[in-house]
């Protein structure tokens, strides 16, 4: 069976901005990526999202914001400029820096993301501070 994306051109037209046409060509090839990511992220927590999505309206929305989310970071992120999270530039007494959202270039899902859709998993450890032999 195969899965449908998330969220759609239109989503990010009317959530986020109008995209140029190279930007909705580049969208239309990240939404499926960015879908199956999050698909995988729901699998690593023993999740399925497509249910969840399909049986909660509400969350259906969610997933969708947070792909749109993730599409636009990408399309954000100047493809010259991935290996830095920072950089600046300088001509004369005029100086410009610049943060890139998503500096290394992978796409991926952010921690906020992952609380927003609920994948986030909690660790419970324990780390034993004696070894009861009273030694």
């Amino acid at each position: 069976m195969a899965s449908s994306d998330f969220a759609t051109v239109d989503d990010i037209i009317h959530l986020k901005r109008a995209l140029t046409a190279s930007e909705q060509g580049r969208a239309e090839y990240l939404l499926p990526v960015v879908s199956d990511t999050i698909r995988f992220e729901a699998q690593k927590v023993g999740k399925d999202a497509d249910a969840l999505v399909a049986d909660d309206p509400v969350f259906a929305n969610v997933v969708k914001a947070v792909t749109v989310d993730v599409v636009m970071r990408e399309l954000n992120t100047p493809g010259t400029q991935l290996p830095a999270t920072q950089y600046a530039e300088s001509a004369g007494s005029v100086s410009l820096s610049y943060s890139l959202p998503n500096g290394s270039g992978r796409i991926a899902l952010w921690p906020s993301d992952l609380k927003s859709l609920g994948f986030r998993r909690q660790q419970i450890g324990s780390l034993p501070l004696w070894n009861g032999g009273g030694h």
